[in-house]
């Protein structure tokens, strides 16, 4: 290598160090201008896919990414392990920052209130297998509440069975609630622990959606008798609200109740005698006479 080709060699290293050094200066200098303008740079917690609204979130469904500190948004998250097996309370979209606002630890009583509509109200219900439907009803299903209940008194004393409540909304079976995430935490002294309760049927009560004066006929009826109350299940698609009869023991055994008819007797009618009419006498003229 001669000596003109080493210093071309050597300027063409140095251009190249030098064209490093502006680009270095370049993105410094723009990178203090977005520092002044939008603040430094912060971790913060991010929706890596799509989160549905009571779906529990995962370590995959997370990222950490650097935002501006002017882009943060309050209550976000610098730690994924804060948001890991919490329940979105609405959709997150990918990218979307993860708040503490949007999710939540799964309990008993999350969102109760939240399911009763407007001007109805939440009652609990007692049930068994025999009258809570085998307990195979669950949050959401819509049911019949039928009551059995006595007449009368003495001699006179009936049961009879009458729906009183048709297409009432189930909000709760337990502790599980309509639209609540399907388990429940446990802590038994320093563990913790998670019971899926999907497939629990140890409840023992059921919380259904009435209006106020429907409320007031359910816990009259429960501060009487409140084993008389069951439950009959509907189709999803079933809103009808029909009328429907009571029935007794005489309309269970496909009979009539007796009507006592009161039968009068009535004598014939007396026909006075009609005289008798006379034959009219002709004469006869002549040697003959009338004998």
């Amino acid at each position: 290598m001669n000596q003109n080709e080493t210093r071309t060699l050597w300027i063409s290293v140095f251009s190249a160090i030098f064209a490093v050094f502006l680009l270095y200066s370049y993105t410094q200098e723009k990178s203090a201008e977005l520092t002044k303008k939008f603040g430094a740079q912060k971790k913060v917690v991010v929706a890596k896919a799509d989160i549905n609204e009571m779906q529990t979130i995962d370590v995959s469904m997370l990222e950490l990414v650097s935002k501006p500190v002017s882009y943060l948004e309050p209550e976000h998250l610098a730690d994924p392990e804060d948001a890991v097996g919490l329940v979105a309370l609405a959709p997150i979209k990918a990218g979307e920052q993860i708040l503490r606002s949007k999710i939540m630890e799964p309990g008993p009583v999350t969102g109760l209130a939240m399911q009763v509509a407007p001007s109805k109200r939440a009652v609990t219900i007692p049930i068994d297998d025999m009258r809570g439907v085998a307990k195979l009803i669950k949050p959401g299903d819509r049911v019949d509440v039928v009551a059995a209940v006595d007449i009368g008194k003495g001699a006179n004393q009936r049961r009879e069975i009458k729906t009183i409540l048709q297409d009432v909304v189930i909000l709760a079976t337990g502790v599980r609630v309509v639209n609540e995430l399907p388990r429940l935490f446990e802590k038994q002294g320093r563990d913790e622990y998670i019971r899926n309760i999907r497939d629990d049927l140890s409840f023992n009560s059921v919380t259904v959606e009435a209006s106020p004066v429907q409320a007031q006929n359910l816990i009259y009826i429960l501060s009487t008798s409140p084993g008389s109350l069951f439950l009959t299940l509907r189709h999803p698609s079933d809103h009808a609200d029909r009328p429907i009869p009571s029935s007794d023991l005489q309309t269970v055994l496909g009979q009539v109740a007796p009507q006592k008819v009161r039968e009068t007797v009535r004598e014939p009618a007396r026909v006075a005698p009609q005289p008798v009419p006379q034959q009219k006498k002709t004469r006869r003229s002549g040697p003959f006479k009338d004998i």
